[in-house]
């Protein structure tokens, strides 16, 4: 990793330690508008990006929901297993795979490379937080995702399996939720990317996060399909936050205003605590990096 000079990331540190907070917050938010913006115009260059991911996610879905609407065929109409049916446990699958299609905004793999490159010291130089700007220039990422591919991909399935159709309350309850985990997505993407002030190849590590997400998220196999002390152990977790919270809400299986309220309430203390801990551990890196350079 190219180190930065000492001066450079001290001055850095002051900044960020000075900044201005007497603007509002639309002010705020416009100075991080035209990295939205580039982010997007950079996410245009590559649109053929779009149509690969589209087909690696309706044949990803395509396996995971045959193979469950098999294992529910025979499933009596009260509901089988978890208390799935046939209609609900294919939205469940199909729906989590369009959340891990909003969730893959390449944050982690963009923070590790500046990292690597020494590129982040650049960025550090520049009158806006690192974390902040890396947030906004993710947005358009999220944003095309969601349109050009998890709308087709529902829309194909929609088609051809049937679908439990969801009640208006619990979409606007599901979209509120969503908003949260892609919140949830980004801060885990980012506390992955910034292992890179630690080790050369984060590789492995976003590797080893993809997998631990996916399972313990509830993308795979349905918490309320596990055994009880792992149910209990994965609901504890910030991850379930991330796709079985949101589908919990979509398919109504939660107990009145008490049950949503605490699936809403457990995303946003999620999101508070690494917001936090991001936090604490970029300072602690910019300090790293301060050593490095000097």
């Amino acid at each position: 990793m190219n180190s930065p000079r000492h001066g450079d990331v001290n001055g850095s540190l002051r900044r960020e330690r000075t900044s201005p907070t007497s603007l509002s917050p639309a002010a705020r938010a416009r100075r991080y508008l035209p990295f939205a913006t580039g982010g997007l115009q950079s996410l245009l260059q590559y649109r053929s990006t779009f149509v690969t991911t589209g087909i690696t996610a309706a044949a990803g879905a395509a396996i995971t929901v045959f193979l469950w609407r098999a294992v529910y065929a025979d499933a009596p109409p009260g509901g089988g297993p978890g208390g799935f049916t046939s209609e609900s446990i294919t939205t469940y699958l199909l729906v989590a795979q369009v959340l891990q299609i909003l969730h893959a905004n390449r944050v982690d793999d963009e923070v590790a490379a500046d990292v690597y490159r020494g590129d982040v010291a650049v960025m550090l130089v520049r009158p806006v937080s690192y974390p902040v700007m890396r947030f906004f220039a993710c947005l358009p990422v999220v944003a095309a995702n969601a349109v050009l591919v998890g709308v087709p991909v529902l829309a194909l399935f929609a088609l051809l399996v049937p679908l439990t159709t969801p009640r208006p309350v619990d979409v606007v309850l599901f979209a509120v939720s969503t908003a949260l985990s892609v919140l949830l997505a980004f801060l885990v993407n980012l506390l992955t990317g910034m292992t890179g002030f630690v080790t050369t190849n984060t590789w492995g590590v976003r590797m080893v996060k993809q997998s631990v997400v996916a399972f313990f998220a509830g993308q795979l196999v349905p918490l309320a399909l596990m055994p009880g002390p792992l149910a209990a152990l994965t609901s504890a977790l910030p991850f379930r936050g991330m796709v079985d919270g949101p589908l919990t809400l979509l398919l109504g299986r939660y107990d009145g205003v008490a049950g949503a309220v605490d699936v809403l309430a457990r995303q946003l203390g999620w999101t508070a605590g690494l917001t936090l801990l991001a936090g604490m551990l970029w300072r602690a890196s910019l300090s790293r990096l301060e050593v490095l350079g000097g």
